[in-house]
């Protein structure tokens, strides 16, 4: 396909992630190293939804018209490096354990719902989404420091802060979360190692067991690292890419259809909304810009979107 042309809506973002869009146009965000999510208007104009306390990473419309919140705990430090800002490593001292929060958009009030997981602490959530009975799927993608990292799952909860079940562990650095278009599969991306994973659902919230190799979908070659991932009306797995920064379009088969590349090393989300949910936004985090384009494959409407 010909090259991609890329609207920049916005700049001067601390690290965007966890894009949203919203009926009137508009696309709120977070930002990780700013602690605060943000609406930015289709005109590129910010305004504060919400202070946060900790990191923001991903986020996502509710049933009851909240947003739900993955906050990593201040899991990374803010590295600047000639004006591009990169995670860096863990501080222990700024940690104040991952959770995840309910975002009221309208008063900026936010409640936190879940710390823990029985008697696990929830580490560092990453990514969310949610699905048609009104739960919702997240990874807790951990922390790293030099010598040792986090063991962590990917986790299934509601929305009234009542059950929270771990479905899937040991994971490896998971990052991306995003559910097949009639829900029958779940995928998510491990950062480090460059794979997409993929889960039958057997029921809400319920994962058959894995199927030997075929729990992989696809592993990206060279240094490649995954971060978070919609899928989009064709069932293609659209992750985001760093290192080699863009958008990998993976088939429901496995396939590698296609490597949509941004010119920033640290493409971290997208998001489908705009009329027929045509329009990819793409968060370019070390840049701190959130940019548009039309996508080349069908769009896709999520649960609450």
């Amino acid at each position: 396909m010909a090259d991609q042309a890329f609207t920049e809506i916005t700049n001067g973002l601390q690290f965007p992630e966890g894009p949203v869009s919203m009926p009137d146009g508009s696309v709120i965000l977070t930002e990780m190293f700013a602690s605060r999510l943000t609406r930015v208007a289709p005109d590129g104009t910010k305004t504060t939804v919400a202070e946060i306390n900790g990191a923001p990473n991903g986020l996502a419309l509710g049933p009851d018209g909240d947003l739900y919140l993955c906050n990593n705990g201040n899991a990374f430090t803010k590295v600047d490096m000639g004006g591009l800002l990169y995670p860096g490593p863990f501080d222990p001292s700024r940690y104040i354990g991952g959770r995840i929060q309910r975002v009221n958009i309208a008063t900026g009030v936010v409640t936190d719902l879940y710390t823990h997981c029985g008697e696990h602490q929830l580490r560092a959530p990453n990514d969310i989404v949610f699905d048609k009975h009104g739960g919702f799927y997240f990874t807790d993608h951990g922390t790293r420091d030099e010598r040792t990292a986090d063991r962590t799952g990917i986790y299934y909860a509601t929305t009234d802060g009542s059950s929270i079940t771990e479905i899937a562990f040991p994971t490896d650095g998971p990052n991306g979360i995003g559910l097949s278009p009639n829900e029958d599969t779940l995928y998510w991306a491990e950062t480090h190692t460059g794979r997409v994973f993929q889960r039958t659902i057997t029921s809400p919230g319920v994962l058959a067991p894995p199927d030997g190799a075929f729990a992989v979908l696809c592993g990206l070659p060279g240094y490649q690292l995954l971060d978070s991932l919609a899928v989009d009306g064709d069932g293609n797995v659209c992750v985001a890419t760093l290192i080699n920064g863009g958008i990998t379009v993976i088939s429901p088969s496995g396939e590698i259809l296609q490597h949509i590349a941004v010119d920033d090393r640290i493409t971290t989300n997208i998001c489908f909304g705009g009329p027929g949910f045509q329009t990819a936004y793409i968060t370019a985090s070390s840049t701190g810009r959130l940019l548009s384009m039309k996508w080349p494959y069908k769009g896709l409407k999520l649960n609450n979107q």
